[in-house]
């Protein structure tokens, strides 16, 4: 057989000047190379494996106890006798666990009533901050008043403050509006948070104008929107911040130890301050692990939904 030649067709001046001269070629991905202490093939090896996983469980652990440790240490502190606990050196082990402090301090502290009062405290506290919280990041966000961007800033500007700077202000003027002893000088502080109004501005901007602009097209105005539309898609990052603001009323105690000064309106913080000194260590211990329970049950509930309300709206597209 013998290969044939095709000659190629002379190609005309005007096709040859359409052709372009240079041919695009796509952008080369930039690999960015990070130095790091250890490189990645000793992290390869077997040495290295075995020192990282050695680090790693060492943090871990130093961390835990770190933070797990004081739990222990209040919890097996109401299980001891108060002559155990003023021992030198300290046990980590109660030598002879008893439960009765638990029931003592319920009873000595009246802890059913102060968990009442602050759970009402608490829930005040929520139905205020999240009807001014809201509607302040969604004004921020969707209305874009004028000066948004300043008033933003100043109520960020407030994070920057110390509590303790504004609790005398704040303190006079809870005295001259005639709130002393009354709920309403917990709730008012409570009802305006710039983190939360900068969290619920946030994720109010990542909710995409077209589901905006439509309700607005069908004759919603700009409180059919917040409620049928932007507070529906909003359920992560609300039950974030209101974790946030019952956590901080439930243990808030500087606030209300000097508004509710009457005992039998106290929260739970300061009732167990108030009669600390009068009872035993294990009872005092006893009382704070029961004022601590709620709380941790609402962590243990919630822990998801917190971590995924904090990421919620970081990521727009």
């Amino acid at each position: 057989m013998t290969a044939t030649q095709h000659k190629r067709a002379p190609v005309s001046e005007p096709a040859r000047r359409a052709r372009p001269r240079n041919r695009r070629r796509s952008p080369k991905p930039i690999q960015v190379q990070f130095r790091t202490i250890v490189s990645p093939h000793q992290l390869n090896s077997r040495w290295g494996r075995r020192i990282y996983w050695l680090v790693l469980v060492a943090v871990v652990v130093i961390f835990t106890l770190a933070f797990v440790f004081p739990l222990y240490w209040m919890v097996t502190g109401a299980m001891k006798t108060p002559e155990e606990i003023a021992e030198m050196p300290p046990t980590l082990v109660p030598a002879d666990p008893s439960l009765g402090a638990f029931f003592e301090a319920w009873d000595l502290f009246d802890i059913g009533t102060l968990l009442a009062n602050t759970a009402y405290y608490a829930l005040g506290a929520w139905l205020f901050s999240m009807a001014v919280d809201v509607t302040a990041a969604y004004a921020l966000s969707k209305l874009r008043p004028m000066f948004g961007n300043m008033i933003l800033g100043a109520m960020l500007a407030t994070l920057m403050i110390p509590p303790m700077v504004i609790l005398i202000p704040l303190y006079v003027t809870i005295v001259d509006l005639g709130l002393l002893n009354n709920a309403w000088g917990l709730w008012f502080p409570a009802a305006a948070n710039g983190f939360n109004i900068f969290l619920l501005k946030r994720f109010f901007d990542s909710i995409p104008r077209e589901l905006i602009e439509a309700a607005q097209i069908d004759g919603a105005g700009p409180l059919r929107v917040l409620w049928s539309v932007v507070l529906p898609v909003s359920r992560p990052i609300l039950g974030v911040v209101s974790i946030f603001t019952i956590v901080t009323a439930f243990k808030d105690f500087v606030l209300p130890l000097l508004v509710m000064t009457d005992s039998d309106k106290m929260t739970i913080s300061v009732g167990l301050s108030q009669t600390a000194g009068a009872v035993t260590q294990n009872q005092v211990m006893g009382g704070l692990v029961i004022a601590g329970i709620p709380m941790i049950i609402v962590f243990f509930i919630f822990q998801r939904h917190i971590m995924a309300g904090l990421t919620a709206g970081s990521i727009k597209g």
